[in-house]
């Protein structure tokens, strides 16, 4: 989905154009719906739900059994081991369904992922487009990626090598901290602009621009 208007992708744009006016370093900006499905998030509240169903059953059988009993005709009578074993396998399953439909439904979904775990994969997925999209692209190696995962409210900011081994990663909080700002107010493509501000004046200070640099990746916002 599009998070951002024209107007939006062009206010992006522009602050890269111009914050790399004063430095050789190139800033990229990506903007994700999702850093990752989760899909084994879902697999794992699934089967802690089956296991929790059969659990269930085995220390509190007989309102199970009654309701089953009262499904099929009312009468009661004397489950056999293969009829309880039959009901245990059958309440898992049908748990461990209704716990996969149930996390299809991305918003529950994005609620019950823990939030270490998103703030892994929207790393990841930070370094992935950094490796393709920036990295080792630059003659000087220059490349600052700014990467935005809108599900998992996640940031990050990932430098090529030159530039890690001069700048500390604290001193990119400054620049979070603005893009954050702004975001969190709903001023999505602002945030990103801020951000890119602070990170060009970081670039200028290590690595001003010389005569003869030339703009060596594009400055338009990358949605993804």
């Amino acid at each position: 989905m599009g998070y951002l208007s024209q107007s939006d992708h062009e206010i992006v744009s522009s602050a890269v154009a111009e914050a790399e006016l004063t430095t050789s370093g190139e800033i990229v900006t990506v903007l994700a719906d999702r850093s990752d499905a989760y899909d084994d998030v879902v697999l794992v509240w699934a089967a802690a739900l089956a296991f929790s169903a059969m659990s269930l059953f085995a220390v509190l059988p007989q309102p199970f059994m009654d309701l089953w009993d009262s499904l099929v005709g009312g009468w009661s009578h004397v489950w056999t081991t293969g009829e309880l074993a039959s009901m245990t396998i059958a309440l898992g399953l049908v748990a461990f369904v209704a716990g996969w439909l149930l996390l299809s439904w991305d918003p529950l979904r994005f609620a019950l992922t823990p939030g270490p775990v998103k703030t892994a994969r929207a790393h990841a997925r930070a370094i992935k487009h950094f490796k393709v999209g920036a990295e080792r692209r630059t003659h000087g190696r220059t490349g600052v990626l700014l990467y935005l995962s809108m599900r998992e409210h996640r940031a990050e900011i990932v430098a090529d090598q030159p530039i890690a081994e001069i700048v500390p990663p604290e001193v990119w909080g400054e620049a979070m901290a603005d893009m954050l700002a702004e975001i969190k107010q709903g001023h999505i493509a602002l945030g990103l602009a801020a951000g890119v501000r602070d990170v060009g004046k970081v670039l200028s200070e290590h690595f001003p621009r010389a005569e003869d640099d030339a703009n060596e990746l594009p400055d338009r916002l990358i949605e993804v």
